[in-house]
């Protein structure tokens, strides 16, 4: 299945409860870290790949990510949205947001931090539904999600890696699936299960900043 990428989607909708009381009156995306709020650190990498429109799921205080990002214009790129009246979690908000997003195209999770080039993923020829971008561990995650064995992601293996919260997907990888909430971590092992997801390893710069010291992290990182 080979044809050029031009949408992505950003994982915007979560409360961010491990960031409280930041995240009382700010929504995790809209943090600043290095002078830059955390989602427009997405936003400039997808579009200087070539991505063209992105969709970004919300739900708590959606209104401000609204008024903050607009319709992309600002940022060479058409943003629309995907609401949610409560958060559906990874899975059930892409659902939710598959009649935006074509038959192919990118997801990340808005609260992580990667400089990984997608320009590498734009016309890449994907064989499988889905493809992952894994990284090696870091300290909160030490035993991994996944393992890769001939270009296939597994569920268990001799070196596990951690799955970057950036994906490659197929809208025939959610086919059939009921709107609603639901996670994307047991959707992918059973799909892993079937040998219709690949992977790659990531050894790049990646960082969760789902935490307030992971975002302090970040904020030394970008600041050298």
């Amino acid at each position: 299945m080979s044809y050029k990428i031009t949408t992505a989607m950003i994982l915007a909708a979560g409360r961010g409860e491990r960031l409280r009381p930041l995240t009382d009156t700010t929504p995790k995306p809209l943090i600043k870290v290095a002078g830059k709020h955390l989602i427009e650190y997405h936003i400039e990498n997808l579009v200087s790949a070539g991505i063209e429109h992105i969709v970004i799921n919300t739900a708590w205080l959606a209104e401000k990510i609204h008024q903050t990002l607009g319709d992309g214009s600002s940022y060479g790129v058409r943003i629309n949205y995907s609401d949610e009246t409560k958060a559906l979690e990874t899975a059930g908000g892409i659902i939710q947001a598959l009649p935006q997003l074509g038959k192919k195209f990118i997801v990340v999770n808005g609260d992580i931090w990667c400089d990984f080039d997608y320009a590498h993923w734009i016309n890449k020829s994907l064989h499988t539904q889905a493809h992952l971008l894994l990284t090696e561990n870091p300290e909160h995650n030490q035993k991994g999600d996944f393992a890769v064995e001939l270009g296939l992601a597994k569920n268990s293996g001799n070196t596990m890696y951690t799955y970057s919260g950036t994906g490659l997907y197929t809208a025939k990888f959610f086919k059939g699936m009921a709107p609603g909430k639901q996670a994307l971590a047991p959707i992918i092992r059973n799909k892993i299960m079937q040998g219709l997801v690949s992977a790659e390893i990531y050894r790049g710069r990646w960082l969760d900043a789902g935490t307030l010291p992971r975002i302090q992290q970040l904020e030394a990182l970008l600041q050298k």
